[in-house]
């Protein structure tokens, strides 16, 4: 069974899943706009070998919502604190997506506080051009995952959108569950993610321009690349090449949300490849 803890520093309060059965320690990152809750399957999965802590991160789920402080490096912080709260000198850490490039970052200045690093279709992890910013309001437009902001009338309208989106194909019970812990009922009776415009503004200000490898990372990777996925083209693998030293690519079936998705096949993956990590002591 998970359990839900609350873990306050000095100006944010985190919130996040724990499943505190194993004692490997290993935390889990969302992506953009989702929540800790799109770990459940995993986590119940790998609870009786790995001690497991999926974090609300900072604007997301029911973690703080602060007007500013969305850059890569606030997230890392937030984490880095989480870790100490837990008493973790190093962990598994899996990044989804945008928490995919959290987590290279992390990987390519604080190395040691990973036992290993796990990309699952990880947003592009170099940096952009920064004329690129005159596309975010298209982007805000079309991307599936803050679709979700938008104003819906009643929960079912919302929730009739919801099923025609990429991370919800299926609608599994847990899929139901994610979207229905995303969103909440306004003060104008409309529906909207709980996602708030100033993180989705903030990360995007950031993570276009910021680059995650800018040298050799000497940490065991797994790469997710999924064939309906982000990661498709020779030139977007180009820096996991360049940067990982010790990195494993693994293609499974699915969308950029294949552990909603295709959760089987994903939590397999996921555990195939984390017993095959040489441990490391604490």
């Amino acid at each position: 069974m998970k359990t839900r803890c609350t873990f306050q520093s000095s100006n944010i309060t985190l919130s996040y899943l724990q499943w505190n059965r194993g004692k490997e320690p290993l935390l889990l990152l969302h992506g953009m706009a989702d929540l800790n809750l799109v770990w459940s399957s995993l986590g119940e999965f790998l609870a009786e070998k790995y001690h497991i802590v999926a974090p609300d991160l900072r604007g997301h789920g029911e973690s703080s919502k602060p007007k500013t402080g969305y850059c890569c490096q606030d997230i890392i912080n937030d984490l880095e604190a989480l870790m100490d709260e837990l008493g973790w000198e190093n962990a598994h850490i899996l990044g989804h997506s945008w928490g995919g490039k959290i987590a290279a970052l992390w990987a390519n200045n604080h190395p040691q506080r990973f036992r290993s690093l796990i990309l699952v279709d990880p947003f592009y992890v170099g940096k952009l051009p920064s004329w690129l910013k005159i596309t975010f309001p298209l982007l805000y437009r079309v991307l599936p995952f803050l679709q979700g902001m938008k104003p819906y009338p009643s929960y079912e309208a919302a929730e009739a959108a919801a099923k025609e989106l990429k991370q919800y194909q299926g609608w599994s019970d847990l899929q139901q569950k994610v979207f229905q812990a995303s969103i909440e009922k306004k003060a104008d009776g409309t529906w909207r993610s709980k996602f708030p415009v100033a993180a989705r503004d903030g990360i995007f200000d950031d993570v276009m321009t910021v680059a995650s490898f800018t040298k050799q990372v000497d940490v065991p990777t797994l790469l997710i690349k999924l064939d309906a996925g982000l990661n498709r083209s020779q030139w977007q693998f180009k820096p996991y090449y360049q940067y990982l030293s010790h990195l494993e690519v693994r293609e499974i079936s699915g969308n950029h949300w294949a552990f909603l998705t295709n959760p089987e096949i994903f939590n397999q993956t996921i555990q195939n490849y984390l017993t095959s990590v040489r441990p490391k002591t604490i």
